[in-house]
């Protein structure tokens, strides 16, 4: 988390309205954008609805990413 409370990009975060988790890909405003684990289409979310990801939750989205990144098209 930055010194404004925002999660720095690369890092994984919550979003509290719906529980997805994903990477943090950047802020637009007020809106933090987060990309799920193993890729796929960015979501928009409130930056007072992202919080941090317990470490449990970080561990199987990282899992879900590396799992994408071996299937073969």
């Amino acid at each position: 988390m930055t010194g404004g409370g925002l999660p720095e990009p690369g890092t994984y975060a919550v979003d509290v309205r719906d529980g997805r988790v994903g990477r943090v890909m950047g802020q637009v405003g007020t809106y933090v954008q987060l990309r799920p684990a193993g890729g796929g289409r960015e979501w928009d979310c409130p930056a007072d609805d992202v919080r941090p990801v317990p470490s449990g939750e970080v561990l199987r989205a990282r899992v879900r990413e590396i799992n994408a990144e071996g299937r073969l098209p």
